[in-house]
């Protein structure tokens, strides 16, 4: 598959070639909903806690004798039918965590670059850039070539901590390296803007694990 490279100023330099088995897939729908769904399950923080019945603090005296009142017989005030008693059946801390195979992940994230692919405008690839100072304002001078107030993506051939800083500020942007993919960002991010060094190692990384 041919892909158009841009320059930072949004025009066309060259093409570059991407690896058909990574980036010409036929999409699979399920294996993105697993992968999506495995990554929220495992950011949950699972601190959700109530006190059951034997938790609450009270007196585990009956208020009142158990016959002659014409009151309903009932046990002491920490019972789950009053207010302030116990709850039956809360949540309690726990790990919602879990794992899927990873020739599953590997071929969700194949699917969903396949499915960017398709679409001319919705993957770009841009020549390697850096933002050397830092600074929010250049970076948003090179993306508004690109990008027009929707979320994207852009997927980065290393750890650059000069660009992430300068657009840790931009909050429809979020930054991927090529080894270190996440669904659910790569599959709701409407642009995926690619480096051209990213897009040439995701084309050897994927096949390369295809090929174990």
């Amino acid at each position: 598959m041919e892909k158009k490279v841009y320059s930072i100023d949004g025009k066309e330099l060259r093409t570059i070639e991407l690896n058909d088995a990574v980036f010409g897939l036929p999409v699979n729908e399920d294996v993105i909903y697993y992968a999506i769904t495995n990554e929220l399950a495992n950011m949950r923080v699972g601190t959700a806690c109530t006190k059951g019945r034997a938790e609450v603090n009270g007196s585990n005296a009956k208020p009142y004798k158990q016959k002659g009142t014409g009151r309903a017989r009932r046990g002491d005030k920490k019972s789950p039918l009053l207010i302030g008693g116990g709850t039956i059946f809360g949540p309690k801390p726990r790990d919602y965590g879990y794992a899927i195979p990873k020739k599953a992940k590997r071929l969700a994230m194949k699917s969903i670059l396949s499915l960017k692919a398709q679409d001319e405008d919705r993957l770009v690839v841009i020549e390697d850039f850096t933002v050397e100072t830092g600074k929010t304002k250049d970076l948003v001078k090179i993306l508004q070539s690109f990008v027009q107030d929707e979320r994207a993506v852009l997927v980065l051939k290393d750890d650059d901590a000069m660009l992430k800083r300068a657009g840790r500020n931009i909050p429809t942007l979020s930054f991927l390296t090529y080894n270190r993919l996440r669904a659910h960002d790569l599959f709701y991010g409407r642009k995926v803007l690619m480096l051209e060094s990213a897009a040439k190692n995701l084309s050897s990384f994927y096949a390369a694990e295809g090929a174990e």
